[in-house]
């Protein structure tokens, strides 16, 4: 047992015994490492839970690794149950990688278990905590949205490569040249969310939302965040939210609110209803992608994909300036 394993079970035995909270996740901020190194026969097994995490492995595992992604687009990772074939599919894997701070909270039991003989690795495990947000509704748990500011999103390329390292240290400089060149990718998209967002007139900054994903984002590009439900989908819109909100898109003179693609849409219809009756007009800027990426093959199925989508979405919807094609030009509308 390595010391990553060593480091991380305590943890993951804790939470498998306390209750999980909200945007739930196996383990808060630490991986497991499991096994021995790979053998070097073929390409690296990996399972990743979210298509975002699956993403950051393909590319920085590169031609060395084959990634199989559990959760699709539109899944709510929030709510999702491992089945029988999930399982099966794990306990075939070389290596395991999961979002963590409690993002798959109902798959607790499943990545404890196999911890114990591969790595299962908390892609999110080196950001420090003094950088995470913990709203009120999570009850001292961070908020696990933090791939939604670039930035963050892109020290944890550093913790794949390291744990790929670790496990294929025949391939360890590939692996650290694959990082590199992705987070130089990641830092031009970061700096094209702050030029987009920069561009919408300063009273109109107003993300409103199905619930708050969004929050790292806000905060790293300038938006005041709001949702209509709490950090998890599983928490219910009160009427006395809705009417809060109704009545600050109505104050603020807000002219778009936004549905998300793994989210139920009619929290955020009632907004506009509820605008409408109190005499402001108010649209649907646009479906932006939460906790689950675009479909697989398509451009907003990548991570670049999807923040571009959701920056460039924002930007032009609040009344900004955003180019044709987005950041990088693939845009799909």
């Amino acid at each position: 047992m390595t010391a990553t394993t060593t480091r991380l079970l305590p943890v993951l035995a804790a939470l498998v015994l306390g209750a999980t909270v909200g945007c739930g996740g196996a383990a808060d901020g630490d991986s497991a490492a499991g096994g021995g190194t790979h053998d070097g026969d073929g390409p690296i097994k990996a399972v990743a839970t979210t298509g975002m995490v699956a993403d950051l492995v393909r590319n920085v595992g590169g031609e060395h690794v084959e990634v199989a992604q559990m959760f699709g687009a539109g899944v709510d990772p929030h709510l999702y149950k491992a089945t029988r074939d999930d399982v099966r599919q794990l306990g075939t894997a070389d290596m395991i990688f999961y979002s963590g701070l409690m993002l798959e909270g109902k798959m607790t039991d499943v990545l404890v278990r196999m911890a114990r003989s591969r790595p299962v690795v908390a892609v999110t495990e080196a950001i420090d905590e003094s950088f995470l947000l913990e709203p009120d509704d999570l009850a001292g748990h961070a908020d696990p949205h933090v791939w939604m500011d670039v930035a963050a999103w892109s020290q944890c390329v550093d913790v794949v490569a390291a744990a790929l390292a670790e496990h294929d240290p025949a391939h360890a400089d590939d692996y650290a040249a694959n990082a590199a060149a992705y987070q130089k990718r990641l830092a031009d998209l970061d700096a094209y969310g702050k030029q987009v967002i920069g561009s919408i007139p300063a009273g109109s900054r107003v993300l409103v939302t199905s619930h708050d994903a969004f929050n790292y984002m806000g905060r790293a590009y300038g938006l005041d965040v709001q949702g209509v439900q709490g950090i998890s989908t599983e928490s219910e819109a009160g009427l006395q939210r809705v009417s809060a909100l109704v009545d600050l898109l109505a104050e603020q003179n807000v002219r778009a609110v936004f549905v998300e693609s793994s989210v139920p849409r009619k929290s955020v219809e009632s907004l506009v209803e509820g605008a409408r009756a109190r005499g402001h007009a108010v649209t649907i800027g646009g479906e932006l992608f939460s906790d689950a990426m675009g479909p697989a093959g398509s451009y907003e199925g990548t991570y670049v994909g999807m923040l571009d989508h959701n920056l460039t979405t924002v930007a032009r919807a609040l009344g900004g300036e955003a180019p044709a094609g987005g950041f990088g030009g693939e845009l799909s509308e």
